[in-house]
């Protein structure tokens, strides 16, 4: 069974950073994919970005690109999320999510529980 836990998360003022991070375990094939989501109080689920298993390739979503930044280390199976220039429309729980096939911005099969970011003005 794939676990998936999401950390990073809290508290802080517009302006500031934030790095998140995915840890992977239970299955000892990496996921082909990992990716980071979004979701605000009211709003629909948001796809931010997502990156293969060696690192080689990543795709942003337009509304984080040049902001956000992906990457992976996979001596730890853990994928980050660098979140820069921070803005209180980022204020959302974040979940990380993987999959074993190859996919972009839906049908991921796993997904953590998510970390909480507010971002303050």
């Amino acid at each position: 069974q794939v676990h998936l836990v999401e950390s990073g998360g809290g508290l802080v003022q517009a302006g500031g950073s934030l790095k998140l991070s995915c840890a992977f375990s239970g299955r000892s094939l990496r996921p082909i994919v990992t990716g980071w989501f979004r979701q605000a109080p009211g709003k629909e689920r948001e796809f931010l970005a997502t990156i293969n298993w060696t690192g080689d390739d990543k795709y942003y979503a337009n509304s984080v690109k040049g902001r956000f930044s992906i990457s992976r280390d996979n001596v730890t199976d853990t994928v980050h999320l660098q979140m820069n220039a921070l803005k209180p429309e980022d204020t959302a729980v974040y979940y990380c999510a993987a999959s074993y096939r190859v996919v972009l911005t839906t049908g991921y099969e796993y997904w953590g529980q998510g970390t909480q970011v507010t971002v303050s003005p």
